[in-house]
């Protein structure tokens, strides 16, 4: 099969709909389907206001779309972002009555509204009204496909998500010297992901946060005793995770959270807020603590049994998230 999937959100950007996007097209590829990736890095760009690392595209885009629809002959078409590139391929795919499949990766409406007060509803409103256009709209999980149903989305289907079990799994602790326990925070240095909520914490030993974002020299400084270590990624990021006693995600608006599996696979327990994206990934409480109080869901992570968060983790597969994305893409014909 053909697949052309077309993204705004890509390389230099590190998150979960990057990492997804990376493995999804991998595991295609390994089965031996055709796929072709259409992403900022192929037009010019500006970057995005706040977030340099985000690029959006500017210029011809539904021409070069258009020039890459008929070179590719593609048997089916996703969008997977609801940006610039993504709104100029819905309309390229409407004016040219080509169906297509889509997918809800990010809770924009929450980030907008927490960084401008901008309401959700209304950012919302549009997302409704992009999706609505595909045939089939992906989501990571049972909750985030609850709420997109009370605002009104249509034609969802469920996308999970995998780990790397090969990269994160179990590793020496010693590889962070710092006092015991540590807990750790991955992901970016943001005001929506609710990071402060971990930082302010009154908890023994040590916090640990790794990753970049606006907000990392600001907290740096209100936060001296925070060991900050920028963003990782590869066989460094893997050690980190594995050096750490609990993980705790801060995070009230992640659709799913790749960190979780990713350090439910190296053998630590999770630490969260009983929200979207946790509260379908720790379905035990074997494997980690959900709680309105973060510290005494970081403090009951405490006790858990790592052998438990690792055999849990072997229950996500890329193979078994992408023969899911495959049986939910549309053919054009």
């Amino acid at each position: 099969m053909r697949i052309l999937i077309i993204t705004d959100a890509w390389l230099p950007q590190t998150n979960g709909v990057v990492r997804t996007q990376q493995h999804t097209q991998n595991e295609l590829e390994k089965q031996g389907h055709l796929v072709r990736l259409l992403t900022p890095a192929q037009f010019r760009t500006l970057p995005c206001p706040t977030y340099p690392e985000i690029r959006l595209v500017i210029g011809r885009v539904k021409a070069r779309i258009h020039q890459v629809v008929t070179e590719f002959q593609p048997d089916c078409i996703h969008l997977s972002t609801e940006g610039p590139l993504g709104w100029a391929a819905r309309a390229y795919c409407q004016q040219t009555a080509t169906p297509f499949s889509s997918s809800f990766h990010t809770k924009f409406p929450e980030y907008v509204q927490a960084r401008f007060g901008v309401p959700a509803a209304w950012s919302y409103a549009l997302l409704r009204r992009f999706h609505q256009a595909a045939h089939r709209t992906m989501v990571a999980t049972p909750s985030v496909r609850q709420e997109l149903e009370k605002h009104g989305f249509q034609h969802l289907v469920d996308w999970s998500r995998g780990v790397d079990l090969d990269l994160f799994k179990p590793r020496d602790k010693a590889f962070l010297d710092l006092p015991r326990p540590v807990f750790l925070y991955v992901g970016r240095v943001a005001v929506e992901k609710n990071i402060e909520s971990f930082l302010k914490l009154r908890l023994p030993g040590s916090k640990c946060v790794v990753g970049a974002g606006p907000l990392l020299q600001t907290l740096q400084q209100q936060y001296p005793e925070v060991h900050f270590r920028g963003e990782q990624q590869g066989e460094e990021l893997a050690r980190y995770f594995a050096a750490a006693d609990v993980f705790v995600f801060p995070s009230l608006t992640d659709t799913f959270g790749l960190v979780l599996l990713e350090a439910l696979a190296a053998g630590v327990p999770v630490a969260a807020f009983p929200v979207t994206g946790p509260r379908d990934v720790i379905t035990s409480p074997e494997v980690g603590a959900l709680d309105t109080d973060l510290a005494q869901a970081a403090q009951r992570a405490l006790t858990l049994d790592p052998a438990h968060c690792r055999a849990y983790a072997l229950n996500y597969s890329w193979a078994a998230c992408t023969q899911q994305f495959l049986e939910n893409l549309v053919p054009i014909r």
